[in-house]
Parts: structure tokens; C-alpha cells; sequence
């Protein structure tokens, strides 16, 4: 033991003072993020069993868990990997919202939350029914597959700007297993929304037309109605409504059996737009064209009178000793053109356009080709599906309708006062008198704002001169402020028009009614067309009625169209 503490006492003598000793001038100078100057103290016997431990729990927990998977659930996940598959999820777009010239919504989708994917479309009720179409709604078979991916305009602007509006799915990856549940789910395509589309319409002025369009229909019998206005410059349609109409969310959604097929059996044809689909005979509204054709063929001057005594009369072709009498609404005396034009005398038409006593007419190949120039008996383009164009009686047309009948005096007689086979459709005629109130363009109707193509597409009607055009302004003036026009005699705005009562059926107990016409008269901005159809032929109110009720609303809530 001495020994021993000798040993060590000799070990420590070995041990220099300058070593025991830390010089004082480098204390400042360890690195103490490094433990420099620190004494070195070994790691504990119960840190590392601790450590040990720690660490053989992590591999017990993975080796037990990977030991379950393989082996005990290790079949069953097998079984689930043969049994699971990929699916296809659509991610349906949202379809652009339909809007008027002021930004007012007339189609749009219903939200739920901040979801939209397959939302509800709502419509504005009441007058744009037939003008914005419906949908069909993507559908699916038993199974739950959608055999129909997407929404399909059927009809109006949803049919018609379907690619703008319809946008593009989107998808997501699913997988699935034998039990139909979703086990993992990855998004691959993003779905982009439908372009909104801005319309010409005016949301205030159509939905006050279709209104007075409907009271006017159920209180005095009508079949239905039909109106528009558009620009006589560019086209573009302020208002466009038909009534009757359908409910355009009924007819997308499809459950509502009962009243869908009430829309199939009534008779006053609930799906067709009376504007661009309904062929009717014009009456007395297509007078203006053939006057202006009277003057351009220079048949008749301007001031030259014709009397009408309430009729005129021919031999009639099939019995010689009797007369065929072709009256007038009343006898008017002597007119010149522009009164014609203002009292709507048929002699004075029947005289210049198919010639009698000494005057000579016009001929039914000369209205014919009159009625051609100003867009009659053709489309007018409108951005619409389903247009119609009208019919214009001739020689031929008679030959094939009427098993061989050759073509007479009275037809002409009859084809100059916009009866007999005339047929056209109220944008047709609309379109013809904005080309009267344009001195001789014809615009395409649209209504899809800010359409440079559409403005663009005029067609100039050559060889007219503008004191032609005068005439016929004047003498539709003189129907507002002394002749059959004079409902739309108002104190705020200067309006010219023309009327027209078309006679229907062989008892003549049925009429429609027409008004057509353009405004501000001094500077003409916007022309117009009201038909009620089938009418009593009694009925005291007709389309000149509801034009003027229109313009009394216009004057306080939108003056600014007479300015």
C-alpha cells in the first residue's frame, strides 16, 4: 500500500507547474463553442443504456409492423391490390355567365358554398326565355358513369355561344376498390372556366315589353306577341321577347314531367320565338318598300293623287258578266304617296303595284325583287339558331302550291298589300325598316355586344335615291301625327311608323296586328316591331297599343334611347 502511494505520488511530481497552471493572458481566447477550456467528462454507463433501449424499441416497433403487413395481413392486402383500380373523375367547369349591356345577370350558377363544379343554372324569368335557351345537364347511366360529360345548350344563346360559354373539365385519379370506396384521389387536370358573354340587351326595356306583350295577350284574346327594337346602325338588339315561353330552369332540369308536356300540347306554341321562327302575313307593313320601289321605277311620282272610292274592280277571270272587287279599309279619296303611306290606302297599293286605269304597276316580279332588296325572303344572320326566312309569292310559288293555277292580276293586287302567300318574320321586317330609316343599309341583327364581325356585315342597297327615302319618311311621320299610327303620337320623342292588320282564315274573324316604325324621327336611332298575333278582329287594342305604353315607360326609366 506504501508502495503504492508512493507510485502515485511520484506520477504526480511528474506534472509541470506551467501545466497545472493556465497562463491568465489566453483565457479570453478559447473557442468556447467548441468547449475549449472545459474539462472532458466521459458519457454515463446509464446515458448509453438509456440510448440502447430508446433505439431497440424504434426496430421492435418497425420489425412488428412490417412483420403484420407481410405476413399476417399481408394475403388481404395482396387481394386488395389485385382488386383495386384507377378512376376517372370529371371536374366540371363552370359555365360562363350570360349578361346584359348593362352587366345585369340573365343567366348564371347557383353556388353552393365556394363549390360550383356542378351547379344549378338560373335564368331571368319573365321575357328572355326564347332569346337566352336552356341546358341539358350531364347525365349519368346506372352505374353511376356520366354518359353525358358536360352542359349542352339546346336552345337560344346557350346553344348558340356553347363553345364560349361551356369552358373545359378538369379530371382527378382516383383509386378505387371492388367496394366502391375512394382510396387515394390525385388531381390531374385543373377545370377552366366558360367565358362570360356581354349581350345587347337591355334587361329593363325587354323585360317592360314582354309584360305589356302578356297583359295585352290575356286580356284581349291574342294567340301571343312578339316585339323587338335594334340599332339601326350596328344592329345590335336592345330588346328581342316572345310570349307565350317556356321556364328555361323546368326545361334544364327535366323532372317536371307535367308541366313539360303542358308545354307540348298548347297551342299556342309555347317553344316557338314568334321573332326569328314565325312566318305571319305582314298587311300593310310592307307598304313602304313597294312605294319606294314605285319611285324607283319611276311608275308614279311622289305627288301624283289616286282616289280611292272604297274599292276598285276588275273582270273576274271565271265568270265574264261579274266583277272581282278588291276593297279597301275605307275609302280615302284623293291621296298622294306619303298620305297613302299615313292612311294606309290598299287602292292606292293595289294601283301601283299591279296598275289600274290608265296607271301602270309595278308588276309581281318588280315586288318581288323590292321586297329581296330589303332582306324580305331571306335570313337576316342573327346570332341565333332556328331562324326562319319568309316567303314572297310569285308566279312559280303559285304553281306548285295551287296544283298548276297560273298567276292572275289579283294576286298581284293582293301580294302588294302584304297579303295572299307573304310570309316573313318579324326580324326580317325589322331589319327592313331600319334599312328605311338608314337611307338603304341593311345591318345584321346580333346580339352578342361588341361584335365587330356582326357591325362589320352591312349590305348597301344600291340605286335608291335619298328624296325616295324622304318620301317614305314623311308619309310614315304623317302616320303617327294624323293616320293609323296616331296611339304613338307622344309629346318626348318624335316616332315614325307604319301599321298593318293581316287578315286570317276564311271567316276574316281573326287578324294579327302589326306596328312597325323607327325613332327619334329627325335622327333616326332605333326601329322597331310589335306583333300580336291572332287577334279578334274587333279588338280595339293591338300592337300600336302596347308600342305606346313601351315608350311611355322608356320616357321616365330609360330616356336616354330618345336622346
Amino acid at each position: 500500500m506504501i508502495v503504492r502511494m508512493f507510485k502515485k505520488n511520484k506520477n504526480k511530481a511528474l506534472v509541470d507547474p506551467d501545466e497545472i497552471f493556465l497562463d491568465s493572458k489566453n483565457l479570453e481566447n478559447f473557442d468556447r463553442q467548441q468547449f475549449e477550456g472545459r474539462i472532458e467528462k466521459p458519457i454515463s454507463k446509464q446515458t448509453i443504456v438509456f440510448l440502447g433501449i430508446f433505439f431497440l424499441l424504434i426496430i421492435g416497433t418497425f420489425t412488428t409492423r412490417l412483420g403484420y403487413l407481410q405476413i399476417e395481413k399481408g394475403e388481404a392486402y395482396y387481394k386488395r391490390s389485385e382488386n383495386n383500380i384507377l378512376g376517372k373523375i370529371l371536374l366540371f367547369a363552370e359555365r360562363g355567365i350570360i349578361y346584359d349591356r348593362n352587366k345585369k345577370e340573365l343567366a348564371w350558377n347557383k353556388k353552393e358554398g365556394e363549390k360550383i363544379d356542378f351547379g344549378t343554372r338560373i335564368y331571368e324569368p319573365n321575357g328572355f326565355a326564347h332569346v337566352l335557351g336552356y341546358v341539358s345537364y350531364p347525365a349519368k347511366d346506372n352505374s353511376g358513369r356520366y354518359w353525358q360529360g358536360e352542359f349542352i345548350g339546346k336552345d337560344g344563346l346557350e346553344k348558340q355561344y356553347n363553345a364560349l360559354l361551356a369552358g373545359k373539365n378538369g379530371s382527378k385519379i382516383i383509386e378505387i376498390d371492388a367496394y366502391g370506396k375512394i382510396h387515394s384521389e390525385n388531381t390531374v387536370n385543373i377545370p377552366e372556366r366558360g367565358k362570360d358573354i356581354i349581350t345587347t340587351l337591355d334587361f329593363r326595356v325587354q323585360k317592360e315589353l314582354f309584360t305589356l306583350i302578356k297583359q295585352a295577350s290575356e286580356k284581349n284574346s291574342f294567340n301571343g306577341g312578339a316585339g323587338t327594337i335594334i340599332d339601326i346602325e350596328n344592329g345590335e338588339i336592345l330588346a328581342m321577347t316572345s310570349y307565350p315561353e317556356y321556364n328555361s330552369e323546368i326545361l334544364s332540369l327535366g323532372k317536371d314531367t307535367k308541366t313539360i308536356n303542358g308545354y307540348f300540347i298548347d297551342k299556342r306554341k309555347v317553344f316557338l320565338d314568334r321573332i326569328i321562327s314565325g312566318l305571319y302575313t305582314p298587311g300593310s307593313v310592307i307598304k313602304p318598300i313597294f312605294a319606294l320601289g314605285a319611285l324607283t321605277e319611276k311608275i308614279i311620282s311622289p305627288t301624283k293623287q289616286i282616289l280611292s272610292t272604297g274599292s276598285i274592280s276588275i273582270p273576274n277571270p271565271y265568270f265574264e258578266d261579274q266583277q272581282t272587287i278588291f276593297k279597301d279599309w275605307k275609302a280615302h279619296g284623293w291621296t298622294d304617296m306619303a298620305e297613302a303611306i299615313a292612311v294606309s290606302s290598299d287602292v292606292y297599293f293595289y294601283t301601283i303595284g299591279g296598275g289600274y286605269e290608265g296607271q301602270k304597276g309595278l308588276g309581281i316580279l318588280n315586288l318581288e325583287k323590292y321586297a329581296n332588296l330589303f332582306g324580305i325572303g331571306e335570313k337576316t344572320g342573327i346570332d341565333l339558331p332556328d331562324e326562319k326566312d319568309g316567303v314572297i309569292p310569285n308566279p312559280e310559288w303559285k304553281i306548285k302550291n295551287f296544283n298548276g293555277d297560273p298567276w292572275r292580276i289579283g294576286d298581284t293586287y293582293h301580294t302588294s298589300i302584304g297579303q295572299y302567300g307573304f310570309q316573313l318574320t318579324p326580324m326580317e321586317i325589322t331589319r327592313a325598316i331600319s334599312a328605311i330609316a338608314n337611307y338603304g343599309r341593311l345591318v345584321t341583327p346580333h346580339l352578342l355586344l361588341d361584335d365587330v364581325e356582326k357591325e362589320n356585315k352591312q349590305k348597301v342597297i344600291v340605286g335608291l335615291n335619298k328624296e325616295y327615302f324622304d318620301v317614305v319618311h314623311e308619309g310614315m311621320r304623317q302616320a303617327v301625327t294624323y293616320g293609323t299610327a296616331v296611339a304613338l303620337n307622344v309629346p318626348y320623342v318624335k316616332v315614325a311608323a307604319k301599321t298593318g292588320t293581316a287578315q286570317l282564315g276564311l271567316a276574316k274573324n281573326r287578324v294579327n296586328s302589326w306596328v312597325v316604325g323607327f325613332f327619334p324621327y329627325e335622327n333616326p336611332k332605333y326601329a322597331f316591331t310589335i306583333l300580336m298575333e291572332s287577334g279578334p278582329s274587333s279588338g280595339t287594342v293591338g300592337a300600336s297599343s302596347i308600342m305606346r305604353g313601351l315608350l311611355d315607360w322608356m320616357s321616365l326609366n330609360t330616356p336616354e334611347y330618345f336622346e
